[in-house]
């Protein structure tokens, strides 16, 4: 069938060679990110977070509805108010709303409800999932939301990391307290919060080991 709106995908392919060294590469270089509680105050550019989340914006939606928002948060006194809103919410999580085995398993980390990388880091990027579109006052429809919003997550956590910066995934629950503090429309839900900065010199990580590819890949 003749698809008339479609173009040419203009394809570089690789020797076996050139493939295996690409993908070790890929595998070496995203084996060492990890997430940084601890941010330094040093300025990112408005710039380099654009191009991040152009990054994230190029990744494959259903029916390339592009269902996400991403509020990018540099302001001082939103990035103040945020940390308040979640820090309430974060608070009642550890005091009530997690079960023992959910807090025992949190234990290794060293987190608590205090969340002051919400202000220190220079931004925050809010992303927020489309339930519908909005065109013309009329309601459109969108397709496969939560998969499509969380690749975008994963194309913006990958591109924050290649940049030479650092991310946390911070999800305080419930979270519609960003949709009024942002001022988000109706269609619109918070789905992950992503501080983005340079870590605090020092900054320590718990040490941790990810699962083998015998744990992770099952081969047929």
């Amino acid at each position: 069938m003749e698809q008339e709106n479609h173009t040419k995908y203009n394809f570089e392919k690789l020797s076996e060679k050139e493939t295996m060294i690409a993908a070790e590469r890929v595998y070496s270089d995203l084996s060492k990110r990890r997430s940084i509680r601890e941010f330094s105050a040093e300025p990112v550019s408005k710039e380099v977070i654009e191009r991040l989340i152009l990054t994230a914006s190029s990744a494959p939606s259903g029916a390339h509805k592009q269902p996400w928002t991403f509020c990018a948060v540099g302001n001082p006194e939103i990035k103040t108010a945020i940390r308040e809103a979640a820090e309430k919410e974060e608070y009642d999580s550890y005091n009530g709303r997690m079960s023992e085995e959910w807090l025992d398993d949190l234990k290794p980390f060293g987190t608590n409800w205090e969340k002051p990388f919400l202000e220190k880091a220079p931004w925050l990027i809010i992303v927020f999932k489309q339930s519908y579109g909005m065109e013309d006052g009329q309601k459109k429809q969108h397709y496969y939301v939560n998969e499509s919003v969380g690749i975008a997550c994963g194309f913006l956590i990958n591109a924050i990391h290649k940049a030479g910066l650092a991310t946390l995934t911070h999800t305080p629950s419930p979270m519609a307290f960003l949709s009024k503090i942002l001022n988000r429309p109706s269609n619109e839900r918070p789905f992950l919060v992503l501080p983005v900065g340079y870590p605090e010199k020092g900054a320590k990580v718990p040490d941790i080991e990810r699962k083998s590819s015998e744990e992770v890949i099952v081969w047929y």
